[in-house]
């Protein structure tokens, strides 16, 4: 009598990541990639082509044709890879900066791109280059580690950390050894996915607590009669394809308590095994959306793994700073005296290894020779003396860095897009850079702050969602063929107003997205009131007639494209 057949029950592939991160920490493995070095891209294996090179900080790259060219959601993967440098609080000297810029031109076809979490980005690398860049990297105290994966990302912070003569605090001590002690840790290479965590002292909170896992943000208050800063805390923020605003928790975390507190919630992260049943709803986030948690029960799971309680700190005790510029893009005076910070605008993130080099070389002749990376994909020379700063302005518009710039350059934020990205839909990096140039020229002297955001998908890898003008690529036929478009979301922001961006029911093919966004812009400074911003317009404004400005008559709205099969999983944004 034969025996039934067992059917075969296909491994997920968040059981799959699972299984792997199990059977080993690759920031052990490294000798396996210099033997895949020494033997040529096809030695490598599988499953460090999917997941173990992440943590190391890199990506396979795309073909040039994102997700549409492949299967599943994900695009076909080229010979090359991306890597991703982690800056803690986009701190970097001019050293570094030099070694960075020598191994773009030699390594990258000279492209380099700073991102969102203040890192700067590498493509073209061959496996062969593996082991060079990193070794280049870590001989001037600089890794790749950690920079992606399932691990403790690339720890942020307000770039005028310590220069400041407005912070409450210079917070970036803390943010540093947060970086040095939790990322590439062992005890934090195997989470349920990524963690990214923001610690300011800043007063305008430019490095965006409320979409990070985990945030501090300074905070006085007065004891007995003293005044003592130390910070708030904030858990569960993120995008991607549900955005999620963190939530307060209503504590205040003293200088003393703020790296146990971190740590803390790593491990509560850690183990929540219900996390990694799927890996598009594995973050911390999820706590609060799906499993019930709240501010309150999340405290009580702080303190029984810290050990003691925290002192109360009401959400009203917070001073929420306005919805202001927070890129400290510009002169700017310094707390110690006679110096300035001069920060230049990158339109995109993008720069070759020759302004890499150049801006090197100006840190050292103008300023201290160290530099500040920001999470617009700017930045900054600090510690420069007054009387050099015009002189040093004049040079960065020479290397078309320009300090002095257009709404629409300085709010401007690209992700990869199809260029390198296997999940993307729409190209971005060029697409923005010329619909910057089409909205300079069409509205020249636009007199609003406007964070005008791209991004190539739905995973918010170019942050659309907090974003005055967000939009999300798409394919749409025009003239019978598939054309790169955007769908439109506005009205997300940060800080005082912090709310994500509305979907509006309204998509263009790229070429014609200028034309909506003028009308769009046109609308507002006919009717708007006396002192009003964009911000405030748009949330006095219903969708229905935003969305007619957007096409130029009344239309029906359309759904946006369901994420694509498996969207969020893999996404190396930031």
């Amino acid at each position: 009598m034969s025996t039934p057949a067992t059917a075969v029950v296909k491994e997920t592939k968040a059981q799959k990541s699972e299984r792997l991160k199990l059977a080993k920490n690759p920031w052990e493995a490294w000798e396996e990639v210099r033997q895949f070095a020494k033997e040529g891209r096809e030695s490598v294996l599988p499953e460090w082509a999917g997941l173990y090179f992440k943590w190391w900080g890199i990506y396979t790259q795309g073909d040039g044709v994102g997700a549409t060219g492949g299967v599943g959601g994900e695009g076909k993967a080229t010979e090359y890879f991306m890597m991703r440098i982690g800056l803690p609080n986009g701190i970097l000297t001019s050293a570094q900066l030099r070694v960075i810029a020598d191994l773009t031109k030699k390594y990258a076809r000279n492209l380099a791109d700073i991102t969102t979490r203040q890192n700067i980005q590498l493509h073209w690398l061959t496996i062969e280059a593996l082991p060079e860049v990193v070794d280049a990297l870590t001989a001037v105290g600089l890794s790749p580690k950690g920079a992606c994966g399932d691990v403790v990302r690339n720890v942020t912070g307000c770039p005028l950390a310590g220069i400041d003569g407005h912070e409450l605090i210079d917070a970036s001590p803390l943010a540093v050894e947060i970086a040095h002690k939790l990322t590439a840790n062992p005890e934090f290479y195997n989470l349920p996915r990524k963690f990214k965590i923001s610690v300011t002292g800043c007063p305008l909170w430019c490095s965006y607590p409320e979409i990070n896992d985990v945030a501090l943000t300074a905070i006085r208050r007065r004891v007995d009669g003293k005044e003592e800063i130390g910070y708030t805390l904030r858990v569960g923020g993120g995008l991607s394809t549900e955005p999620h605003l963190a939530v307060r928790i209503p504590v205040f975390i003293g200088q003393d308590q703020a790296y146990a507190a971190v740590h803390a919630t790593a491990e509560i992260f850690r183990e929540q095994q219900e996390l990694r049943e799927n890996r598009t709803r594995a973050r911390i986030k999820y706590l609060f959306m799906r499993h019930g948690w709240t501010a309150e029960s999340f405290l009580e799971a702080l303190e029984a793994k810290l050990g003691y309680k925290l002192d109360p700190s009401p959400v009203t005790a917070d001073v929420i700073p306005d919805d202001v510029y927070r890129d400290h893009i510009g002169v700017a005076p310094q707390r110690q005296a006679g110096w300035s910070s001069v920060g230049a605008s990158v339109l995109r993130g993008r720069l070759s290894g020759e302004q890499l080099h150049q801006l090197a070389e100006l840190a050292d002749q103008y300023g201290s020779g160290e530099l500040r990376t920001t999470i617009m994909q700017n930045i900054l020379i600090v510690n420069v003396p007054n009387e050099k700063t015009t002189d040093l302005v004049l040079a960065l518009n020479g290397l078309e860095l320009h300090v002095d710039v257009s709404a629409f350059w300085r709010g401007a934020i690209a992700c990869t897009g199809t260029e390198f990205c296997k999940l993307a839909i729409a190209e971005t990096k060029g697409f923005s850079k010329w619909l910057v140039s089409e909205m300079e020229e069409r509205l020249p002297g636009f007199d609003q702050q406007i964070k005008l955001h791209v991004t190539g998908c739905t995973n918010s890898c170019g942050q659309h969602w907090i974003a005055d003008i967000g939009l999300e690529g798409k394919k749409i036929k025009k003239d019978g063929r598939l054309v790169d478009a955007f769908y439109f979301c506005v009205g997300g922001a940060v800080g005082k107003f912090a709310r994500t961006a509305r979907p509006l029911g309204y998509r263009a093919a790229a070429d014609d997205v200028p034309d909506a966004i003028e009308r769009l812009l046109r609308g507002y400074l006919e009717a708007r009131q006396p002192e009003e911003d964009l911000r405030a317009y748009f949330a006095r404004t219903d969708d229905d007639s935003l969305r007619a400005q957007l096409a130029g008559t009344v239309i029906d709205p359309v759904e946006r494209d369901a994420p694509p099969v498996g969207a969020g999983r893999h996404a190396p944004g930031e």
